[in-house]
């Protein structure tokens, strides 16, 4: 990804590391190569990295990740985000940001995995592990989340007008059905944690298997239906039967996992990515038979 975006470039890391962490100022500043959205990361030296907020939005996370990882990290099977040091705001840069220790790893892609049910049991099993984590004083699923985790009845009115909008892409009277069933349900347990952004992007890869999972910046407590979305857009057939099965949520968990994965499609139909997204809600009605 090129360097620069939302006002972030190596230059300005460099700048906030030398002010704040002068121990490390002589480490080289570089970006990732594949970065999110929500926050701009750059390698520092050879074992940390450094992330930044992109926008006032993702702010909230900072203290979330720094306040929460360590104590989710004691109870998960696979490597998650190790944060080393907290940046604060400054006057060359206004937000909270962190030093964290590089993970090392790939970008999951559909090719790179090399076997889907094998990956798909593998992160089930990390799932499983953080919904086990003490959840009562976690923070409760909100805006900090962007809403996962919450009510999908948070994006109803998004959703319909997206809808409206695409009734000549998609099966849209199959698709608002389905939006239907997954806003008659909730989750009726205690809440317990999720992860809320469940994607190729979050998921390393070593040899070909699940290593590590980052980005916990929509984390929360709360119905963990959101980090089922995996199912539609990167698992074959075959890793989705397996996910499925290892996960062991109700009927009424799926419908929402559907809800949501159908709301983030509809948001992409007007964008570079339509017809990644038309092919995600393709994989939804074709699973809800």
């Amino acid at each position: 990804m090129a360097d620069g975006r939302a006002g972030i470039n190596a230059e300005l890391v460099r700048q906030l590391v030398a002010e704040q962490f002068p121990q490390w100022a002589r480490l080289p500043v570089a970006p990732v190569p594949v970065d999110g959205w929500d926050n701009r990361t750059y390698r520092l030296g050879p074992e940390l990295t450094v992330r930044l907020p992109s926008a006032d939005g993702y702010v909230p996370a900072v203290a979330k990740e720094s306040r929460w990882l360590p104590v989710l990290a004691e109870g998960l099977p696979l490597p998650i985000p190790e944060i080393v040091a907290e940046g604060r705001p400054s006057r060359h840069f206004g937000r909270p940001w962190s030093v964290r220790r590089w993970i090392p790893g790939e970008v999951s892609t559909p090719t790179t995995v090399a076997d889907h049910a094998r990956f798909a049991d593998r992160l089930a099993e990390f799932l499983l592990a953080l919904q086990a984590i003490d959840a009562e004083a976690g923070p409760p699923a909100g805006a900090h989340s962007f809403y996962r985790g919450a009510p999908l009845s948070h994006y109803d009115d998004q959703t319909r007008r997206c809808l409206a909008a695409a009734a000549d892409r998609i099966d849209v009277d199959r698709v608002a059905g389905l939006w239907q069933e997954a806003l008659s349900t909730g989750w009726d347990r205690p809440p317990v944690w999720f992860h809320g952004d469940i994607a190729a992007g979050n998921l390393l890869l070593r040899d070909g298997e699940l290593a590590a999972v980052i980005d916990f910046g929509t984390s929360g407590v709360g119905d963990p239906a959101c980090d089922l979305v995996i199912s539609w857009t990167f698992l074959d057939r075959p890793g989705r039967a397996a996910y499925r099965s290892a996960m062991a949520q109700d009927e009424a968990c799926w419908a929402r996992a559907r809800g949501w994965a159908l709301w983030k499609a509809l948001l992409g139909l007007d964008g570079p990515a339509a017809a990644e997204n038309i092919a995600v809600i393709e994989a939804v009605l074709n699973d809800a038979g």
